[in-house]
């Protein structure tokens, strides 16, 4: 927005908002095409390595136009006598980005963030593609496959174990309960953004 003029922003801009409706398997497979199976070749002799790595990156790319939205809305919305009295006062403008524009536009920036968050939590089709699930805890996010609380519940779902549907749904309720004391936490940032101003 604020360098954001010209026929490249314009071009970012139709780009963002492609994929902003692109489903979340055609992330995955963008990752799994070229991650998993080019990339992570030259770092494992020649194997295509899945990895929760590779799941952060598919879930990176979903979330990644939510936030650049929200972001350029909300700067947007900053009003314009603040940037001119800023410059009245001599600021620069890079200046005046850092110190006016942004403390203002921050609530609903990391507003934004919380939303792209809370969608990433939600997917399954992504981790499963790329990290294949695991049903184990694997701390090294570089090899081997990962899991996540989403990819649990659809796992547990699927279970013939008489324990696995009481395992989803406390699954599904930890998520739930997650993304829940993320957004709060949001608001409560927010709130207290508005109050130091």
């Amino acid at each position: 927005m604020e360098y954001g003029r010209g026929r490249f922003a314009t071009t970012v801009r139709f780009f963002v908002d492609v994929m902003t409706g692109i489903p979340s398997i055609v992330a995955g497979l963008f990752v799994l095409s070229f991650w998993v199976l080019i990339v992570s070749k030259w770092f494992n002799d020649g194997n295509p390595q899945y990895s929760g790595f590779a799941a952060s990156l598919a879930l990176t790319v979903l979330m990644l136009p939510t936030i650049v939205r929200s972001t350029e809305e909300m700067l947007r919305l900053v009003p314009a006598p603040l940037r001119e009295g800023s410059y009245a006062l001599g600021v620069p403008q890079w200046k005046t980005i850092l110190r006016v524009v942004l403390p203002t536009a921050a609530p609903g920036i990391v507003t934004g963030v919380m939303l792209a968050i809370a969608r990433a939590a939600g997917e399954t089709a992504p981790v499963l593609l790329v990290a294949g699930g695991l049903a184990r805890i694997n701390f090294n996010p570089f090899s081997g496959g990962q899991s996540s609380l989403a990819l649990y519940v659809f796992q547990q779902a699927g279970d013939a174990s008489k324990y696995a549907p009481a395992r989803a749904w406390t699954a599904a309720l930890t998520l739930v309960t997650l993304v829940l004391l993320l957004t709060i936490a949001a608001k409560l940032l927010a709130r207290r953004n508005k109050l130091t101003r």
